[in-house]
């Protein structure tokens, strides 16, 4: 690349500290607020810039980036995940693909737990009693729920996130199981004192509980889908901080309705944001705005990433979070 400053399109507001960070070091247009950028904005993005950094929310397929113009040739994507760019496309045109790996895994283990406990401990249930004002006090038998230790956990794709679920979970007394492409080697297994399952219809049918972990691919599209849910046991719960469409979302919601299944906890959701509505309505069911990563600290370690990304791309060299064939 040249010696003069890159020019940088940022689709969505970033913390502020790594806004002024990209105008230091590159020649950067900044969104003045919230909202995703229309695919006409995108469209002037590609065209004109050396670098764009997306986040999820930004499609950016083959039919975007064939109207790339002939600067663009990097997209260092702000997230954890890049199923949302066709990096096949990209790489065809050769433009460099990176993200940002490794950040999000602590956040987003926190988050199953805590999904784990608002569903059966019956959290959401509880806040609404306090807010509506219709708690009488204290009795023996109300909102009853159950604990986890002692429960068996599946965690369904056992890479940084599942691991770090696996390591809190163990730590509240539940049985680590999970299904995973390849098994775990001896020394990462053995401390989780964790069991594999090579067939995951096996699995989810012992479960209490099943955690998904695993990234959105064609192969783990509707990976739960209505037979898989239908061997879960009507007692057990699922929840979900992965990408929506790894659930047959709708097969989730009728099971749930008829009671097959004991709740639910959702961060992610098979159209976006635009969850089953007849979720909502279930007192068993805890829905979040996609926030498993969202505390302050990840956000500006993503941040911290895409800036390396670009600036090793900037001095000549391949981003260290690039995506490769491999990964796809």
């Amino acid at each position: 690349m040249p010696s003069k400053r890159l020019s940088v399109v940022v689709t969505r507001r970033l913390p502020e500290v790594v806004e002024t960070r990209l105008s230091e070091l590159f020649d950067v247009t900044l969104r003045s607020d919230d909202s995703p950028m229309t695919r006409g904005e995108l469209v002037d993005a590609v065209r004109s810039a050396d670098v764009l950094v997306p986040t999820v929310t930004d499609q950016i397929d083959a039919g975007l980036i064939g109207q790339a113009g002939e600067r663009l040739k990097l997209i260092a994507n702000y997230g954890a995940g890049f199923d949302h760019i066709d990096v096949s496309t990209a790489r065809s045109r050769g433009i460099l693909v990176s993200y940002t790996p490794g950040v999000v895994t602590e956040d987003t283990a926190d988050m199953v737990l805590a999904l784990m406990l608002g569903v059966t401990r019956r959290l959401q249930e509880g806040i609404t009693v306090m807010q509506k004002g219709d708690w009488s006090g204290y009795a023996p038998t109300a909102l009853l729920g159950g604990r986890l230790g002692g429960k068996r956990l599946g965690i369904l794709g056992m890479g940084r996130i599942g691991q770090a679920v696996a390591r809190r979970a163990q730590a509240f007394g539940m049985q680590i199981h999970y299904h995973n492409r390849r098994r775990l080697r001896p020394e990462v297994e053995e401390p989780l004192e964790a069991t594999w399952w090579e067939s995951l219809d096996q699995m989810v049918a012992r479960m209490d509980m099943i955690s998904v972990n695993c990234p959105s691919t064609p192969s783990t599209y509707h990976l739960l889908n209505a037979r898989r849910l239908k061997l879960m046991k009507p007692s057990s719960v699922i929840v979900n901080t992965s990408r929506g469409e790894v659930i047959d979302e709708n097969a989730l919601t009728r099971m749930l309705k008829a009671g097959e299944l004991a709740g639910a906890g959702l961060d992610v959701y098979a159209h976006g944001i635009q969850g089953n509505p007849e979720l909502r309505d279930m007192p068993n069911v805890v829905m979040l705005p996609h926030m498993g990563s969202a505390t302050y600290e990840g956000r500006l370690e993503m941040g911290e990433k895409v800036i390396i990304n670009v600036k090793t791309f900037a001095d000549g060299h391949r981003p260290p979070d690039q995506v490769v064939p491999s990964m796809l």
